[in-house]
C-alpha cells in the first residue's frame, strides 16, 4: 500500500525506546521476581501518585479490576447511579458486585453526567454515584460532590480518559472517594495492559492491597472473597519508561488535535469538543459530533475506511442498549445520551500520527 493509502489505525501505543525498556528488565533475570508487588511495581506507584498529584495510588493488572475493586473496598450495595455513555466495563463492575446500576442522562456540553439528572434518581437505595470522565473532559466534580454530601453517598470516579487532567492545578483523580485510572495499550499512558486506584482515605490501603491477592491477609488467613489484580513486573517497567516520555506524547498529541482544528473548526454540522475552563488537558481523543452535516456518522466513517482510515463510534451502542441490559433498560430514558451515541465518531489520534495524514483525513471528510 503506498504512503498515501496506507492504513491509519484510530489509535497506536506509544512505546519507549527499545533500548531502554531493555535496559529496565534486564534486572528480572537476576532477581527472578515477576510479580507480587516487586521493586518495579514498587517505583511506579511512588512516581504515579506524585504525577497525579494524589496522595494515595495502588496499581492493578487492568482498569476493570481496578473499578470493580474499588467498588467492593467502598462497601457499594443497592443503587449507583452511572451514565450510559461509557465503555462497558463501567456498569459490569457495578453489576459484577451485586448492586444495580441507575442510569441517568448526560450534558451534551461535555458528554458527562448530567448532575440535575442525578438528583432527579436519588432514592433510599442509591449508596453511590460513579461518573465518567469522557474524553478527557471533566465531570461536574464540585456540583456532584455537593450532591453526594447532601445525600451521603460515596463517589467514585471512571477516570480511564483522565490521566494527567487537571483542573486549576488539582489532579482529576483526587475528587471523589477514589478514582480509577486505566493504562490499557490503546490510552494517553499505558502499561500494556494496567490500571490503578487513586483515593484519599489512607484506610482503603490494605483492603485494596488484600482483595486484588484473592483477599489473602497473611500467610494464615483470607478475609475478603478477593481476586488476582497485581501488576506484574513487565508492566511496572513499561509504565516506568512511558512515564518518563509521557508529557512529550501528550505535546505531540495537542498538535494533532489543533491540526483537526485547522480544518474542522466552524465547518457546518460539525461539533468538537470545546475546552474546559482551568482545565489541563491531555488530548486523549477528538471526537466529532456530525449533525446536519452533508453525510451522516455512519456514512462518513465508511468513507474513511474505504481508504484505509479507522475511526470510531466511541461510544455506541449505548450501555443501556446492550443485550445484557436492554431487557431492563431503554436508551430512550436518556435522549442526550443517545442523541450523542448516534451521531459521534472519534477520529484518529496518537502521537506519532503525521501532521499530513491528519490533513488527508480531514480532507476526506470535507469532500
Amino acid at each position: 500500500m503506498s504512503d498515501e493509502k496506507k492504513r491509519i489505525l484510530v489509535t497506536r501505543s506509544s512505546m519507549p525506546p527499545y533500548e531502554e525498556f531493555a535496559e529496565m528488565i534486564r534486572p528480572l533475570w537476576d532477581s527472578a521476581w515477576l510479580t507480587n508487588m516487586g521493586e518495579l511495581h514498587k517505583s511506579l506507584e511512588r512516581k504515579l501518585a506524585e504525577y497525579l498529584k494524589t496522595k494515595h495510588l495502588l496499581l492493578f493488572v487492568n482498569g476493570h479490576s481496578a473499578l470493580e475493586m474499588a467498588v467492593q473496598a467502598l462497601g457499594l450495595s443497592g443503587e449507583v447511579i452511572t451514565t450510559p455513555f461509557s465503555f462497558a466495563s463501567t456498569t459490569h463492575a457495578i453489576v459484577r458486585n451485586g448492586c444495580t446500576p441507575v442510569f441517568a442522562d448526560i450534558r451534551e456540553e461535555d458528554y458527562t453526567l448530567d448532575p440535575d439528572r442525578v438528583e432527579e434518581l436519588i432514592t433510599e437505595k442509591t449508596t453511590a454515584i460513579l461518573p465518567v470522565h469522557v474524553y478527557g473532559n471533566l465531570c461536574q466534580v464540585e456540583r456532584l460532590e455537593e450532591i453526594a454530601k447532601k445525600h451521603h453517598l460515596k463517589v467514585l470516579y471512571d477516570a480511564a480518559h483522565a490521566f494527567g487532567v487537571e483542573k486549576n492545578g488539582r489532579g482529576a483523580v483526587t475528587y471523589g472517594d477514589a478514582a480509577m485510572l486505566s493504562f490499557h495499550a490503546t490510552k494517553v499512558y499505558h502499561t500494556i495492559e494496567g490500571g490503578a486506584v487513586a483515593f484519599q482515605d489512607p484506610a482503603f490501603t490494605q483492603v485494596l492491597k488484600d482483595l486484588k491477592n484473592f483477599g489473602i491477609t497473611d500467610e494464615e488467613h483470607v478475609q475478603y472473597v478477593g481476586g488476582n489484580a497485581k501488576m506484574n513486573e513487565f508492566q511496572a517497567a513499561m509504565g516506568l519508561c512511558n512515564l518518563r516520555h509521557v508529557d512529550e506524547e501528550i505535546e505531540k498529541r495537542r498538535k494533532v488535535c489543533e491540526r483537526y482544528r485547522e480544518h474542522l473548526e466552524g465547518v457546518p454540522g460539525l461539533k468538537l469538543r470545546t475546552s474546559q475552563p482551568g482545565v489541563k488537558e491531555n488530548y486523549a481523543y477528538f471526537p466529532v459530533v456530525f449533525d446536519g452535516f452533508k453525510k451522516n456518522r455512519d456514512e462518513v466513517k465508511a468513507a474513511l475506511e474505504a481508504e484505509g482510515i479507522g475511526s470510531r463510534k466511541y461510544f455506541y451502542p449505548l450501555i443501556n442498549d446492550y443485550e445484557c441490559y436492554r431487557d431492563r433498560y431503554s436508551s430512550k430514558d436518556t435522549p442526550v445520551a443517545k442523541y450523542m451515541a448516534d451521531r459521534v465518531l472519534t477520529l484518529p489520534l496518537f502521537a506519532s500520527l503525521e501532521l499530513e495524514d491528519v490533513d488527508r483525513i480531514c480532507r476526506i471528510i470535507l469532500s
